[in-house]
């Protein structure tokens, strides 16, 4: 197995809504193996020259590195943001059992 095979693509939304309806997409797709969404939480950031604080829901998109492109061009059309987060974190290892699922769940056609 190659150490970095997979990774979490981590992306936030404003609601629980459109972060489910990304996830379903991504996971019938099969660019997904699964997607976990958070509950709510409290951003703060700056855009367009103001402080905003504002809830979102965050999701960690679990797939194979070689989908995140893929990943990526699927579900920004669907995002409602102009501007969508999508940060690539490693997954060092796991266990095989598992990995294995989410390789049966990731292969192509």
């Amino acid at each position: 197995m190659d150490k970095n095979e997979f990774v979490f693509i981590y992306s936030t939304f404003p609601d629980e809504t459109s972060a489910r309806r990304v996830s379903e997409v991504l996971v019938s797709a099969r660019l997904a193996a699964c997607v976990n969404i958070y509950p709510p939480m409290i951003s703060v950031y700056e855009w367009e020259n103001k402080l905003q604080t504002e809830q979102e829901v965050a999701v960690f998109i679990k797939t194979r590195r070689s989908k995140v492109d893929e990943v990526a061009a699927t579900a920004r059309p669907l995002h409602p943001y102009s501007i969508p987060c999508f940060l690539v974190l490693p997954i060092a290892s796991g266990n095989g059992d598992y990995l294995d699922w989410a390789r049966r769940q990731t292969r192509t056609a």
